[in-house]
């Protein structure tokens, strides 16, 4: 079976407060886009290991019990009788973007292995799985828009349509690390409510829905900032960075033409 796992962006970032557990809480809210990763899981009873990857695409560091995906199928396979598996993963989305691909994809593994092989985990069972592996990866189960808020796992349903609009997504080839990048912010209660902005024209929020990791973020990486000030004036109607950065997304009300942009890594669509 094959699966496609897909990105997601933020709308809003604010960094709450520093949790005693060393962690951050946020309020965001996760909204998926279809740029995606392509993941394929097939029964191989004659293989040597219980678990197999194959990686294709974007190079991805580490070996394979660095990865996402083992560490999923460990924690499954601990739960669950599962027969040997090879993996394949076409990786497109790139790392260090705050796309979430990485948490997709291994989000995406114990959907696809729950129905695959008819475990019959319920939703929470398989949040509670994937939880432990990072912030994020819980949202890719439902991979549906939430407000996202605690660690970032945890979420309520929202009812936000921007099926209207046309997006443009460039990875202005900067890898951000997540960690150093929440080290540079000061946490601080947001001045507005971010719920509220949602609820206004998508033209009102270029002043008002902000990523709190931009600051530090463009300071250190100007291609970063100046990515989003071309997406502005490619016509985006409001552009931001994604999570901790460094892919910037912006919203066009038209098909999007992102001129030099396109020689960076990108994904133009339409929001889901």
């Amino acid at each position: 079976m094959i699966c496609f796992p897909n990105a997601k962006i933020n709308l809003g970032l604010s960094i709450t407060e520093k949790r005693p557990d060393g962690f951050h809480n946020i309020e965001s809210v996760f909204y998926p886009i279809a740029w995606n990763d392509a993941l394929e899981v097939i029964e191989s009873p004659e293989a040597a290991a219980d678990f197999t990857l194959r990686l294709s695409g974007l190079p991805v560091p580490g070996t394979v019990e660095d990865n996402l995906l083992y560490k999923a199928y460990t924690l499954l396979s601990a739960k669950c009788a599962l027969p040997k598996l090879t993996v394949y993963l076409h990786k497109a989305l790139p790392m260090g973007a705050g796309l979430g691909g990485g948490s997709a994809d291994c989000a995406f593994l114990i959907n696809q292995l729950n129905t695959q092989f008819g475990l019959g985990l319920t939703e929470e069972e398989r949040l509670g799985l994937v939880r432990p592996l990072g912030s994020d990866c819980a949202f890719f189960i439902k991979n549906k828009p939430v407000y996202a808020y605690g660690k970032g796992d945890a979420f309520k349903e929202l009812n936000l349509d921007l099926s209207a609009y046309h997006i443009a997504v460039v990875f202005p080839n900067v890898h951000s690390n997540t960690k150093e990048a929440y080290s540079l912010v000061k946490p601080a209660k947001p001045s507005s409510s971010l719920l509220e902005t949602l609820q206004q024209p998508v033209r009102s929020w270029k002043d008002k829905l902000v990523n709190d990791f931009e600051a530090s973020i463009f300071a250190k990486y100007p291609v970063v900032e100046q990515t989003k000030q071309d997406l502005y004036k490619a016509g985006a109607i409001y552009a931001s960075m994604s999570g901790s950065g460094s892919a910037v997304f912006g919203l066009f009300e038209h098909a999007p033409e992102i001129g030099s942009l396109a020689s960076f890594p990108h994904w133009v669509g339409r929001m889901l």
